[in-house]
């Protein structure tokens, strides 16, 4: 039996990882400075991390729904105290698609409207609601997914956002603080605020994708943090789980109420998905993995300043995007055939994405910075 053929992927087999670091079945080491699309928060094979899941798996792995998981409420607990919020019930699930999927039920079964708004170049996902509303996606959009009626508007244009949020027929705005694929683009405090305020004044959800920023990656637990509001809904998954498959939606327990049934989930909050999550969090409390998010992206950013031929850098913290003055799928494939450097790209050719494990070190730069100079060198040469 054939792999279905939907992905374009590189000749290299990673059969193990630690810390930032992937090796092959040769033993040749990679510097991993995309985490898997942002997954790796703590690091491959942390062994906090490795040891929870093995104590958990030896006790009970996975049951349904329809009982009790203490380690649910544990978890809970500790992602409401790590990211500073409250008032929020959480609903456990496996991946960001899903959560998003969700949080746009939600918002329409709270106010009975379809119309969604959200911004170009959004990634949200490629489950039925999700790649609706996902702008750089258009095109993987089946017929069967067109059941909302979602309006792109450019994230910088909030006097736009605000007038369409007024209009009233929305059931929600989502939003990724910092877009992912999108090509690392954020959107303003002061502007996330003026949505805020349009959505109390016309009952609109307010759906914060954290999916790919969140988790500390931007500096901040929450990317949208950088504005004093509180979102309707968040949606968080990729380094919740550092590898281990889950995911959340946070939802306003004052505004949406809960109603038997109306979500359901097999395997999400499992036994084992939770260790992980709560094995994530402890990781980055111990080790204080916001704050060298914070401090190791900042000196990452000037490094990629400097570096020929980048002639802007976005994002914030590890969550990095480096504009170059030519396309990098060429650059980025020797980078990872010749130097032995993960990165990733974006729905601007020219953006190389920079998304490595929170807690790398100086040495880890030191590195990045020789290999992606070679790797540079040798494309400009070319």
């Amino acid at each position: 039996m054939n792999i279905y053929d939907v992905y374009s992927f590189y000749p290299v087999a990673p059969i193990r990882g630690q810390g930032a670091y992937v090796y092959d079945g040769q033993d040749q080491k990679y510097l991993d400075f995309y985490g898997g699309h942002a997954v790796i928060s703590i690091g491959h094979s942390h062994p906090h991390y490795v040891k929870m899941i093995s104590e958990q798996v030896q006790q009970i792995g996975f049951y349904s729904n329809s009982i009790k998981n203490p380690l649910q409420l544990e978890l809970a607990d500790k992602l409401e105290k790590a990211a500073g919020i409250s008032g929020y019930d959480i609903f456990f699930i496996n991946s960001g698609a899903e959560a998003n999927d969700n949080a746009l039920k939600l918002a329409s079964f709270h106010n009975g409207r379809t119309k969604v708004i959200a911004l170009q170049n959004s990634f949200h996902g490629r489950t039925s609601a999700a790649i609706n509303v996902t702008h750089t996606g258009k095109k993987h959009q089946a017929p069967i997914n067109h059941g909302l009626t979602p309006t792109y508007l450019h994230f910088q244009d909030t006097e736009t956002i605000i007038t369409e949020i007024h209009k009233g027929d929305a059931a929600a705005i989502i939003i990724e603080a910092i877009q992912g694929v999108g090509g690392l683009d954020d959107i303003s405090a002061e502007a996330l605020i003026a949505i805020r305020t349009a959505c109390d004044d016309t009952d609109t959800i307010m759906i914060l994708d954290e999916v790919q920023c969140g988790y500390g990656r931007s500096g901040t637990f929450f990317a949208f943090q950088v504005a004093d509001i509180e979102p309707d809904i968040i949606t968080t998954a990729k380094g919740m789980g550092n590898g281990f498959p889950i995911g959340s939606v946070l939802i306003k327990s004052d505004k949406i109420k809960p109603a038997k049934g109306r979500l359901g989930t097999t395997y999400g909050g499992n036994h084992l998905a939770c260790a992980a999550g709560i094995a994530v969090l402890d990781v980055i409390k111990k080790e204080q993995l916001i704050e060298n998010s914070q401090c190791i992206g900042a000196k990452l950013s000037e490094i990629l300043a400097k570096m020929p031929g980048v002639k802007k850098v976005k994002g914030r913290g590890l969550m990095i995007g480096a504009e170059f003055e030519f396309p990098v799928a060429a650059m980025r494939k020797s980078m990872v055939l010749d130097h032995f450097l993960f990165t990733g790209s974006s729905s601007n050719s020219n953006l190389l994405r920079i998304l490595p494990p929170l807690n790398i070190n100086e040495n880890h730069l030191d590195e990045f910075e020789s290999k992606l100079s070679a790797g540079i060198q040798n494309h400009i040469s070319q």
